[in-house]
């Protein structure tokens, strides 16, 4: 059965988008996980399946490139409302995800702005693997933790070149206080709306960003006093703006280009 498919990125995060709406949909984890190998599949971060929804312009599914699922992707939700609001030329428009129903916003002709939702810092929410400060927990470095519908654990370093994320990252992603693992950030503070942020992504990569990083990394600084709200951060492969205001849902802001579109 043929599969047809787009392949976008926003900043280097790439993704790969199959539109499922008005049929079944074809991804399983098996799949996604032949459909991420970069060297004999198509390769990506994550996969974004669009399939019908009464409520919204379609329900988003997310995938992994190991095949397993995930609640949230920043980049692929923004390119999936890049192509809703291409097909209805309106200047905003609805998606549903597992975090509940998010409102997208064209910013202009390469550029869409997406509501996360709520930020949560209990550590049941995380999960942790048991009740601590979510602020500063105990572990070398006192990182910070919050769960933006997947885990985020947030370093704030001096110096960013000095930190070897490839040995680092590991060895946090699978500490026995993440039971579901972690994304691990690296954060060096450059002015109070200014971040550089590396990652170490739950899967076990270092992506060149990630929408739901970003979100987690600035919140996280602004729970510690460090930053004020709009953060602009900036990842290996470009920039992404992120606001909150302390209480409510995290907007995300930046780019998303199309890179080709197939069928397997």
């Amino acid at each position: 059965m043929p599969l047809p498919f787009q392949k976008l990125h926003a900043n280097g995060d790439d993704f790969m988008l199959v539109d499922a709406r008005g049929r079944a949909d074809p991804i399983t984890g098996e799949l996604a996980r032949a459909l991420g190998d970069r060297h004999r599949g198509v390769g990506f971060n994550q996969l974004v399946v669009l399939g019908d929804c009464p409520e919204t312009a379609a329900q988003l599914t997310f995938w992994n490139a190991d095949g397993s699922s995930l609640d949230t992707c920043g980049s692929a939700t923004r390119g999936a409302a890049d192509l809703l609001l291409r097909e209805s030329g309106e200047p905003s428009v609805r998606v549903k995800t597992a975090r509940g129903i998010q409102h997208c916003t064209r910013l202009d002709d390469r550029s869409v702005a997406v509501e996360m939702g709520l930020p949560q810092f209990a550590w049941q929410q995380i999960p942790l693997a048991q009740p601590l400060d979510t602020l500063a927990l105990p572990l070398a470095g006192e990182p910070a933790a919050c769960s933006m519908g997947n885990p985020h654990c947030t370093f704030f370093v001096d110096d960013l070149e000095r930190v070897d994320v490839a040995k680092l990252g590991p060895q946090i992603e699978a500490h026995p206080l993440f039971p579901q693992k972690t994304n691990v950030h690296f954060v060096q503070v450059l002015d109070r709306q200014t971040i550089r942020l590396r990652i170490w992504e739950r899967n076990g990569a270092i992506p060149l960003g990630s929408g739901s990083c970003s979100c987690g990394a600035a919140v996280n600084g602004i729970r510690r006093g460090l930053l004020d709200s709009p953060v602009r951060v900036l990842c290996d492969g470009g920039p992404v703006t992120v606001s909150w205001d302390g209480v409510g849902k995290v907007r995300l802001a930046g780019s998303v280009e199309r890179v080709f579109s197939g069928v397997i």
